[in-house]
């Protein structure tokens, strides 16, 4: 038998999914897929394996199968799952949500920037889980009987924006197998420095940890190392010194937008981990200088919203859409852009 299993699940990553790869030995004996798998993968309850096969999450030679199907000699297996829960409690805390939308199956939240996601080193409470896990802690939240809500992606601690949170382990596989095919409809907004060559294009390059900081992604381009990385932009307006930028994804790898875009030359705007939190477009001296320093700090943090989702309901199979407006930080400072300099889009 081999196992391949690839996960996306780093603190930023903006995809959270296991993809393993089974090849059924030679001499395996029929045996119903569920059971079969349960032998093969850990921490895997029967109600999420069972959970995933309805929702196409399992297949066999590249085909879905039923509950019922039993594995054959040779049989090529694959499997997505949202991340499995961490062993770590999670306490529930009263933290007020922006929930834009919420149903028995799903729910969208609007994330404040300086909100961490999920609990973890440092930072074990007031984020968008503990906060979920309370708003949740009265409802049947997984067939399994398990408490906490799901998380299917995530987005950085202080990039603003949508999140769509699963509640039932049905819901998790569905939009888990979504994000892994790419065909999730993610649309952010940012501000970046400079304005690009081409006012609109697709940005490829692998994406992984920078050998000299590991705190930040690097692109390599060759593909020789990281992850593979689509990242559409276009750009909405500019202002000489700066542009407002729109960026889909086809890709969801940590920091993929703000790597991408240092990469092509335009960091974004006040990001201090990939250097846009110093004047790097025009003269950093005078007035200038001063009106910049006074933007970073109506906005001391990326200027990056995840401003649209869409995707298809796991219940009704409907192509949901949903758009958030830019927070306050986010307008105030394209306000003051748009008031020293006219826009030229």
């Amino acid at each position: 038998m081999v196992d391949y299993t690839e996960t996306e699940n780093s603190e930023d990553s903006d995809e959270l999914y296991e993809h393993h790869r089974i090849v059924v030995d030679k001499g395996q004996a029929l045996l119903r897929v569920d059971k079969f798998l349960m032998d093969r993968l850990p921490n895997v309850t029967r109600n999420k394996l069972q959970s995933a096969i309805r929702s196409e999450s399992v297949q066999v030679n590249q085909k879905p199968v039923k509950v019922s199907y039993k594995v054959k000699p040779q049989d090529v297996i694959t499997v997505t799952l949202a991340e499995p829960p961490r062993e770590t409690d999670i306490v529930p805390e009263n933290i007020p949500l922006d929930i834009l939308y919420e149903d028995e199956e799903l729910l969208l939240v609007n994330k404040a920037a300086g909100m961490v996601v999920h609990p973890a080193y440092n930072n074990w409470s007031g984020t968008l889980v503990n906060a979920l896990t309370y708003h949740l802690q009265n409802l049947p939240t997984h067939h399994n009987g398990e408490g906490r809500p799901g998380l299917v992606h995530r987005i950085d601690k202080d990039t603003s924006g949508l999140l769509v949170i699963a509640k039932t382990d049905y819901s998790m596989a569905y939009l888990a197998k979504q994000f892994f095919d790419h065909s999730i409809e993610r649309t952010y907004y940012a501000l970046v420095w400079g304005v690009p060559k081409e006012r609109q294009g697709t940005i490829t390059g692998h994406v992984g940890r920078s050998a000299k900081d590991r705190k930040v992604m690097a692109v390599y381009p060759a593909g020789d190392y990281g992850k593979h990385a689509v990242t559409h932009y276009k750009v909405l307006r500019s202002f000489r010194y700066v542009s407002l930028v729109q960026c889909n994804l086809e890709t969801g790898r940590t920091h993929q937008i703000r790597a991408h875009m240092k990469h092509i030359g335009h960091p974004l705007f006040s990001d201090a981990t990939y250097g846009g939190d110093r004047v790097l477009y025009g003269s950093p001296t005078g007035s200038y200088k001063s009106f910049v320093e006074n933007a970073f700090k109506l906005m001391p943090r990326q200027a990056l919203h995840a401003k649209s989702l869409g995707f298809l309901h796991p219940s009704t199979k409907e192509f949901m859409q949903f758009n958030s407006d830019l927070p306050e930080d986010f307008s105030n400072v394209l306000e003051k852009w748009e008031l020293y300099e006219e826009p030229l889009v």
